[in-house]
């Protein structure tokens, strides 16, 4: 038993560092869940990671908040969720609840402003990285649809500004039409 509250414990504080360190959005915080989940700590696949990054950018609320239900459960079930969950949000809690309190300082603040305005070229980094690797992911299945639908929800969403929502939508119906067809193809060769 003492295992699973070593494990839990493992998973809150890395959860916490994570969240309380990381500025620029939710990819930036996956891409570092990746690090320290995949590579680093071996309790998930390359492909799991992907996936959680699939299903948390398609989910409605944070993105990180959606990650760490994910991770938590799959590594102790509800109550490795409940210790994520509390993990990612508490930082973010204290930080903003105390920025808050001395919000007009900050605002006014040129070097907080200029802190800031350096971090973003950080978070596009790590953004790309991400997108760079989700990309070579979709390459690697070398099927052509699903190569061609990721150059359309490209093209999509950054020439024709087509939202977001929409072009995940469609993605997902063209994969679950997909997969009826494989199941239905399937089904039909074992007949």
């Amino acid at each position: 038993m003492k295992k699973d509250y070593s494990k839990l414990w493992t998973l809150f504080k890395s959860m916490f560092i994570l969240s309380a360190c990381t500025f620029g959005g939710g990819f930036v915080i996956v891409s570092l869940m990746k690090k320290k989940y995949v590579e680093e700590l071996k309790w998930l696949e390359e492909d799991e990671m992907l996936d959680v990054t699939a299903i948390t950018q398609s989910a409605p609320g944070p993105l990180p908040v959606n990650a760490s239900v994910i991770i938590g459960y799959r590594i102790s079930g509800v109550i490795g969720s409940l210790t994520a969950i509390a993990g990612t949000i508490l930082p973010p809690m204290v930080i903003i609840s105390v920025i808050s309190l001395f919000y007009d300082q900050f605002r006014t603040n040129p070097y907080i402003a200029t802190a800031l305005q350096v971090m973003r070229a950080g978070v596009a980094a790590v953004i790309f990285d991400v997108v760079i690797n989700l990309a070579i992911n979709v390459l690697k299945t070398k099927r052509a649809l699903y190569i061609v639908m990721m150059v359309c929800a490209f093209t999509a969403t950054y020439l024709l500004d087509v939202s977001a929502m929409l072009v995940i939508l469609t993605c997902l119906g063209i994969g679950l039409a997909d997969l009826a067809v494989t199941l239905g193809k399937k089904k039909g060769m074992a007949s």
